[in-house]
């Protein structure tokens, strides 16, 4: 991708588990590449412990990888992302209170952001420009919310709040971890939407971490579908949700089916398991265990991606012919 803003390449993250007798390695996220590009939003859909906050962090500097590259706006990110990287990349977190003090007011940590990021403006400037950021994501009137403290604030509130102190640092890509998923279903696409005003007005691109597949079909360009640390789909989002290919992403879709289409009779909707516990993975395809269309060669090979149509990748040996 000639526009990438983030370019992960082959990273792995791995976590040491167990006691003195027992120990094992937790393989996190592993062999992990994508991009996304300037001015997109990009889905990183799975189950819960499938490795999407894990990805999160790793490009946010809370755990270094592994192994692997980070290419972020062309430059090699290290195992420790300087300020000015950490700027461009800001978190915005599933709990809104993991990134505001909730006995300080609104102001306080939005104008914090401005004088760590932009300490060429005066204290009147810093003053304007929150009031603008908060106007900015849907936070009306900025001069009173600004006031406010954040227990004053809906959870809705508080999550466009974290998107405004994201915001601060001028950002070139924000990571979404689960922003949406503590909120009530009838203010979501709110929050949705302000991610879209950001990509559509502000140019800045968003990793958006769920496992909501409605809001990530509602939102995202591109999907990748993450399981057990692995990419087994990626491609256009409206292709991944219209011509999903790999089994486990069937299997999500079966979840929350589409009210238009008929019933289906597909074995692959069948789920035949729980998700593995990534310790001391042998080798072989992890969703092998769940998966009725698994061969002895699923077993003892691990697929790799392949593209079956223009803007689609799968990684799926009964999918791909190998």
């Amino acid at each position: 991708m000639s526009n990438a803003v983030l370019s992960v390449e082959s990273i792995t993250r791995l976590f040491r588990v167990g006691g003195l007798r027992t120990r094992g390695t937790l393989h996190a996220i592993d062999d992990v590449t994508f991009e996304v590009g300037a001015s997109e939003i990009v889905a990183l859909v799975g189950e819960s412990g499938s490795g999407k906050s894990t990805i999160a962090r790793v490009l946010a500097g809370l755990y270094p990888p592994s192994e692997g590259r980070i290419l972020f706006e062309g430059q090699s990110v290290g195992r420790r992302p300087s300020r000015r990287v950490r700027g461009r990349m800001p978190m915005v977190f599933q709990d809104p209170f993991g990134s505001i003090n909730p006995v300080l007011r609104v102001g306080h940590g939005i104008e914090r952001a401005l004088k760590l990021h932009r300490p060429e403006l005066s204290g009147e400037q810093r003053h304007d420009a929150a009031v603008s950021l908060l106007e900015r994501v849907g936070l009306l009137p900025g001069a009173e919310v600004l006031r406010r403290f954040p227990h004053e604030l809906s959870g809705g509130q508080r999550q466009r709040l974290g998107f405004a102190q994201a915001l601060a640092s001028r950002p070139s890509l924000i990571l979404a971890d689960e922003p949406v998923s503590m909120l009530d279903v009838s203010i979501r696409i709110g929050l949705l939407n302000v991610m879209r005003d950001l990509r559509d007005r502000e140019g800045v691109s968003i990793l958006y971490i769920t496992h909501d597949l409605a809001s990530a079909r509602y939102v995202a360009d591109r999907m990748i579908v993450l399981y057990a640390g692995r990419i087994v789909e990626t491609g256009r989002t409206e292709d991944v949700i219209s011509h999903p290919q790999h089994p486990y992403t069937r299997l999500l879709m079966s979840t929350a089916p589409d009210p238009r289409l008929p019933l289906s009779d597909d074995a692959s909707l069948t789920d035949l398991g729980e998700p593995p516990k990534v310790i001391n993975p042998g080798p072989g395809c992890r969703f092998a265990p769940r998966c009725p269309l698994a061969t002895d060669a699923c077993r003892v090979a691990t697929p790799r991606l392949r593209a079956v149509s223009t803007d689609q990748d799968v990684a799926c040996f009964a999918v791909t012919g190998e």
